[in-house]
């Protein structure tokens, strides 16, 4: 991860193009507002800054409506690099920030000390206490703090059933709650990832023949239950895997379990840490007879799990971010 806590950074001379958000997800519409500021820092030979906020605002203000986070904060850093920042700022949730009013915000913060010349945001930006500051407010703002306002207009895509939806963090939370992975991957121009590390699990999955990685993921949105084809990724190698996420209703475990069968992996996973990527889902979960019953469908699974890599394979979706 490379990123500047707000209260180490050091302003530039000569200003910079920012954007600000929570930028959770880090999905098309967040890539779209980059994309732009990007340009606009290449054409007036500025840097962009993207200032996001660790944890979410509302985990302070108002914890009862946080929601649960699409992209943990190294994961975030990366792909607003990837998405054309120059650097990522990040600022601590504290009440003293949250709690300033929207015109201090923007004087203490963005002019005073990010320096913006230009400042690049979506149409539905809210900044300031209450988020009562909109992007007409910024934009009335700018002549008198020194800084031009560059909108985005919201960017909508096409979901495999073919609906046209407006993308937003909160319509990628509903769709990977319901499963739909797919859905959620076009609203995020990249698979979806749970991030983590590997703990130790029942040994259930390695008595069946399938020896499986328990992931723990604390504090990320976790898909709807079901079983998936996906990816592992442990150090840069990525195998196809087998995903559960559920209850094992087989063996009548209640928590929500994360495990993942890596294809052809034979080294040892415990302890180490994992990404899953959920390219689509297989099934529901159900309960089996008996453990032989759930071995033989964890077999079609698998199967499932490779017709699907060998169909995303010109995708190179076992080797980028972008399948």
């Amino acid at each position: 991860m490379s990123a500047t806590n707000l209260n180490d950074f050091r302003k530039p001379p000569s200003g910079c193009v920012l954007s600000v958000g929570n930028f959770d997800g880090v999905h098309a519409g967040h890539t779209a507002i980059l994309s732009r500021a990007r340009g606009l820092a290449d054409a007036l030979h500025l840097p962009l800054i993207a200032l996001t906020f660790e944890p979410h605002p509302l985990v302070v203000v108002a914890p009862d409506r946080a929601p649960a986070t699409l992209t943990p904060l190294d994961e975030k850093v990366s792909l607003l690099l990837e998405a054309g920042a120059d650097q990522v700022v990040v600022a601590r949730s504290e009440p003293v920030l949250l709690e300033k009013s929207a015109r201090a915000f923007i004087a203490e913060i963005v002019v005073g000390r990010l320096n913006a010349r230009h400042v690049v945001e979506g149409r539905t930006f809210g900044f300031g206490a209450g988020r009562r500051g909109d992007v007409d407010l910024l934009a009335a703002l700018g002549p008198e703090l020194g800084f031009v306002v560059v909108v985005v207009e919201p960017v909508c895509v096409a979901l495999p059933s073919r609906e046209t939806v407006q993308v937003s963090s909160s319509l990628i939370r509903r769709l990977l709650t319901e499963g739909a992975v797919e859905a959620a991957a076009a609203c995020l121009n990249r698979t979806y990832v749970l991030s983590g590390q590997v703990g130790r699990g029942h040994g259930r999955g390695k008595a069946l023949g399938f020896a499986t990685a328990n992931l723990r993921c604390a504090g990320q949105l976790i898909p709807g239950e079901g079983v998936y084809a996906g990816f592992g990724e442990v150090e840069g190698a990525r195998r196809p895997a087998a995903i559960s996420i559920g209850r094992t209703p087989t063996f009548g475990d209640n928590d929500v379990q994360v495990e993942a069968h890596l294809l052809d992996c034979r080294e040892e996973l415990l302890g180490r840490r994992l990404r899953l990527g959920l390219v689509a889902r297989l099934r529901d979960q159900r309960r089996f007879d008996s453990p032989a019953a759930l071995a033989e469908q964890i077999a079609r699974d698998v199967e499932a799990v490779r017709k699907v890599a060998a169909e995303w394979e010109s995708k190179c979706w076992v080797g980028t971010r972008e399948g």
